[in-house]
């Protein structure tokens, strides 16, 4: 039992050891093509520097990006009648709907 761990030890390290070693990308980024010092970005292989005009360009709707500030006012909106009604009933009601003015 013991031989034929002894036999199947160095096979397995260096299925290990080539596993390793072709597991790490070949090109690499190394950081020598800087634009300026400490702007070494470098768009990947395949991709193209800037991204917009291109394919991957997402081309963001300018309505949908507002839904996001329309809805935080409207938040803001109902918290203001919650503490209102709070500071003038000292009871908190969540539903804004129930809250009598």
């Amino acid at each position: 039992m013991l031989k034929k761990i002894a036999y199947a030890l160095p096979s397995v390290c260096a299925a290990g050891f080539v596993l390793a070693v072709t597991s790490f990308p070949v090109a690499a980024y190394d950081g020598q093509t800087c634009v300026a010092p400490g702007n070494c970005w470098e768009p990947k292989p395949g991709f193209p520097a800037k991204v917009a005009g291109s394919k991957y360009d997402p081309k963001h709707n300018p309505k949908e990006l507002a839904k996001q500030s329309e809805s935080i006012t409207a938040m803001e909106e109902r918290n203001a009648k919650r503490v209102a009604a709070f500071k003038k009933t000292g009871k908190f009601v969540y539903e804004v709907e129930k809250i009598s003015d």
